[in-house]
């Protein structure tokens, strides 16, 4: 299926590994330019040289901390001409709402939550005056299924989906679609380092990743694909109606929540 994408301009945060980076792959393979925005400047250059070694596009990258002041306004000045923004920087710390005290709270809140709304809040109006665009908030299932456990994380990512249906509810209107993923487990390094940490917490060592990755959905994580092939969708011309929403993809573990 033609996406209709080739020669769109795509910015990704967070673009330096795991799901950006995956975005940043199935976004040039659709024949994308991109502007890739993390920390590292190392990893950034290392997928820009493997991007553009597969595939005929321009790769821009920007090693930056979002969080510091000013650098959202310098992005939006070096990369005015964007087609698609995909927020995607950030982690929100684990832990109930002692673990997580109000600097840790804040820390994580401010590149993932802020982060997202700061892009958001500069490019929409870049956007409109060129006639329009898209912007994909990459979130997590957390928004839906609420953990104490994770508490900073269920509260960041439910106030990012009500952004995202806030913003995208009447988006359209200046011919901008706002929407939105809630990825569950995904196999990254970051989910490799979870399963490493709960089999060492439950079993005293690290053997039994396996087997805790057996209990989920097809007993696997998604793949880094499964999700960036859906950013690729709702960014392409056959997701055109689309904005003001939030989709889950975790193999139905949000759905199966039960009392029971």
């Amino acid at each position: 299926m033609d996406m209709g994408l080739k020669g769109k301009r795509v910015l990704i945060t967070g673009a330096s590994q795991g799901i950006g980076a995956g975005l940043a792959r199935s976004f040039a393979a659709e024949g994308c330019n991109l502007a890739l925005v993390a920390r590292s400047e190392q990893k950034l250059r290392a997928l820009a040289d493997e991007i553009k070694a597969k595939h005929a596009v321009d790769v821009q990258v920007y090693a930056r901390d979002l969080t510091q002041e000013g650098v959202v306004e310098e992005i939006a000045r070096l990369e005015p001409n964007i087609d698609v923004l995909v927020n995607n920087a950030g982690t929100i710390p684990a832990g109930n709402l002692w673990d997580v005290d109000a600097k840790a709270w804040r820390e994580g809140w401010k590149l993932k939550v802020f982060g997202y709304i700061d892009m958001t809040r500069q490019y929409y109006p870049i956007m409109k005056a060129r006639g329009g665009g898209v912007i994909l908030n990459n979130i997590g299932m957390a928004a839906e299924a609420f953990d104490f456990d994770y508490v900073a994380g269920s509260s960041g990512n439910a106030a990012l989906a009500a952004f995202t249906k806030a913003v995208g509810g009447k988006s359209l209107r200046d011919n901008i679609r706002v929407a939105g993923v809630n990825p569950g487990p995904v196999s990254t390094e970051r989910i490799e380092k979870i399963f490493r940490m709960r089999s060492q917490v439950q079993f005293g060592d690290e053997s039994h990743v396996r087997e805790l990755s057996s209990h989920l959905p097809l007993g696997r994580p998604a793949t880094v694909e499964e999700i960036s092939e859906l950013f690729v969708f709702l960014a392409s011309k056959h997701s055109g109606y689309t904005s003001g929403v939030v989709f889950t993809v975790d193999g139905g573990i949000s759905s199966a929540k039960s009392i029971i």
